[in-house]
C-alpha cells in the first residue's frame, strides 16, 4: 500500500500562494502551481476546490482569474488543511466486513476505531501548532545544493 499524499500537495500548494503573494501582479493558477508540484492541473484543481469549500482559499473568474488565500498564511495551520483534504483520518478499517463468528472478527472494529481515534486526535493537535507561514519560513531556510 502507498502512502496518501494529498496533505503534502495541499501543504505545498499553500505554500507557493503564499509565496505567490507576495508578488502582487501575479495570478496563482492551477497551471502555474502544477508546474511547482510536478503534476497534472486537474489534481491542483482538485485539491483547490477542497481547499475553497474549507474557507482556505478563494478562486475568482474572468478578468484575473485565479486562486488566494482566504486568509493570512499565519492562520492557516496544518489542521486546517489536513480537515479539508484528509476528512477520514489517518487509519481505515479495511473495506470487507470481518467474520463475526470469529473471536478476533467480532471484536477488532471497535478495538481498532479506538485506537484510530486517539492517534487522529494526537496528529490533530500537532498540526494546530504548524501554520502555512512557518512552513513557508522553513522552505525558504533550505539551501539548493550547488551545482
Amino acid at each position: 500500500m502507498s502512502a496518501n499524499s494529498r496533505m503534502s500537495i495541499a501543504v505545498h500548494v499553500l505554500v507557493w500562494m503564499a509565496l505567490d503573494r507576495l508578488d502582487e501582479e501575479t495570478v496563482a493558477t492551477s497551471q502555474r502551481i502544477a508546474e511547482s508540484v510536478n503534476t497534472n492541473p486537474v489534481v491542483i484543481r482538485r485539491c483547490l476546490m477542497e481547499l475553497r469549500e474549507a474557507g482556505i482559499v478563494d478562486g475568482k473568474r474572468g478578468a484575473k482569474a485565479g486562486w488566494t488565500l482566504a486568509r493570512e498564511p499565519e492562520a492557516i495551520t496544518l489542521r486546517d488543511v489536513y480537515g479539508a483534504v484528509e476528512g477520514n483520518g489517518l487509519f481505515a478499517l479495511h473495506r470487507t466486513p470481518p467474520n463475526e463468528a470469529c473471536p478476533v472478527g467480532f471484536g477488532i472494529r471497535p478495538a481498532l476505531d479506538s485506537v484510530y481515534a486517539r492517534l487522529d486526535d494526537a496528529v490533530r493537535d500537532e498540526l494546530a501548532a504548524i501554520s502555512v507561514a512557518d512552513v513557508l519560513r522553513d522552505v525558504q531556510a533550505e539551501r539548493r545544493p550547488a551545482g
